[in-house]
This record gives structure tokens, C-alpha cells and sequence, in this order.
């Protein structure tokens, strides 16, 4: 039997994923171009003309910065991040070119997978108010490597190392005054899978899908879908694990 990795290791690996994944998160969101936000907390009930009411109307769609979102609860937007990582990790890998050199080189479902699963905890945890990074590398070992890993504030140097490793990871989708791009998006969650890919030993511990997933996984030329349905399935129970843990704080 292999030796387990230990937790340091671990650790080490994912207190930079979970910094690198804020640009990320921010990609993945909307924008606010029409200040919908400042129109849902406005109380002007004056006559209103045709571009208003236009406005209101798209604020009415369930985005971030929209009176829908602001009326929904913590459930109903985690259930919008599982769809919106779900939606965007299949689109990276369907789409030829998003994945650049990455996709060639790496196991696709693998990848998306573990970054998906990651983006989404971070994501999930934000929407309950969880933010402290030492909570969040605990929610991430819980739930993709059913570990209680031992996480406790880094040294200087360590914490130096862990912010030079998120920039190599989060790429240029950080600079300021550059909107990020579908492009820049898919190329920093490909190296967020990557960078998993140092512990994968710990990977196949994720939430996946059921015996009908990995048989369709099998198949000869509808295996891609099986892993795909699998992954989408495995999205959803770490959505629901990490909805229990956060609700039990």
C-alpha cells in the first residue's frame, strides 16, 4: 500500500488553489455594467421611462447584482454555482483552443474535475460568509479527500511561497484594468487542475459518479460522456457535502 501524503503536503498544494480561485470566481460571475446592484437597494418609485423599465426587467434575471439574486436564499445560489462551474468546465472542455496546451497534455476529465470541485467549495463557502483560508483548505480536504487535515497559519516563508505559487496559477487573469475572458478564465482553471495534480493519488477520493457512470465511462466512443455525466453528478454530491459541513458550523 502507498504511503499517504501527509497532511503538510497537502495543505501546501491547496492554500495557493484556494487563493488562486478569487480572480477565478470573479471571471465566473457577471458583471454589473447598468449598476443593477445600486437599482435593487434603490427605493425611487418615481415615474420611470422606457430604458428604466428596461432595466428593471434585466434585473429581474437571476445573475449577482440582480434584485433576483438579492431575494434568493444561500441554497438557491449555490445551486447557480454548481450550474455555472458545471456549464463553464464543459465549455472549456468541448470547446477546442480554451484548454491551449493543457488539453493535449493532461487526463481532461481529471483536471476539470478536481479545479470544478475545488472553484465550487470556494465558491459554496463564500455564499455562507466563509472566507478564512485556514476554513476553506479544511472544507477542501473534507470533501475532496475525505481528510481532516491539520491546517495551521503558514510561516512567512511559506506564506511568500504559497502568494508566488496563486500568481503563476491565476496567470494574467489578475491585472488590474483587464476584464477577464472567457479565454484567460479556461486557461487558469486548467492550471488549477494541474496544480491538483501533485496530490493525485488523494483525487480519486473526490465525490463521482455512480457504477452507471464509470460503466458508460468504459465504452468505446460514448466513453467521454460517461466521464462527463460522472463529473457533473460528482459536482453536485460535493455541492451537497459541503452544504452540510458549512450548515453544521
Amino acid at each position: 500500500m502507498a504511503e499517504a501524503i501527509p497532511d503538510s503536503a497537502i495543505v501546501a498544494v491547496l492554500r495557493p488553489f484556494v487563493r488562486a480561485t478569487r480572480p477565478v470566481l470573479t471571471g465566473l460571475r457577471e458583471s454589473d455594467p447598468f449598476d443593477l446592484r445600486a437599482r435593487v437597494l434603490s427605493s425611487d418609485n418615481g415615474e420611470r421611462g422606457l430604458g428604466e423599465k428596461l432595466l428593471d426587467m434585466v434585473a429581474a434575471v437571476e445573475v449577482p447584482g440582480t434584485a433576483a439574486w438579492a431575494a434568493m436564499g444561500v441554497p438557491a445560489r449555490s445551486r447557480w454555482w454548481v450550474h455555472r462551474v458545471g456549464r463553464f468546465t464543459t465549455l472549456v472542455a468541448a470547446v477546442p483552443g480554451l484548454g491551449g496546451a493543457w488539453l493535449s497534455r493532461l487526463p481532461v476529465s481529471k483536471v476539470l474535475g478536481a479545479a470544478g470541485q475545488g472553484l465550487l467549495l470556494v465558491a459554496i463557502a463564500g455564499e455562507h460568509g466563509v472566507h478564512d483560508e485556514e476554513e476553506l483548505v479544511k472544507l477542501l480536504g473534507v470533501v475532496m479527500f475525505q481528510r481532516e487535515l491539520a491546517v495551521r497559519p503558514p510561516s512567512k516563508a511559506d506564506d511568500i511561497a504559497a502568494d508566488a505559487r496563486a500568481a503563476e496559477l491565476t496567470g494574467d487573469l489578475d491585472e488590474p484594468g483587464r476584464p477577464p475572458t472567457v479565454r484567460r478564465v479556461a486557461n487558469a482553471v486548467w492550471r488549477l487542475g494541474r496544480a491538483l495534480l501533485a496530490v493525485e493519488d488523494e483525487l480519486d477520493k473526490r465525490p463521482h459518479g455512480n457504477f452507471l457512470h464509470e460503466g458508460l465511462g468504459m465504452l468505446p466512443v460514448v466513453g467521454a460522456v460517461g466521464k462527463y455525466l460522472g463529473e457533473w453528478s460528482g459536482l453536485k454530491r460535493a455541492a451537497r457535502e459541503a452544504e452540510k459541513r458549512l450548515q453544521s458550523r
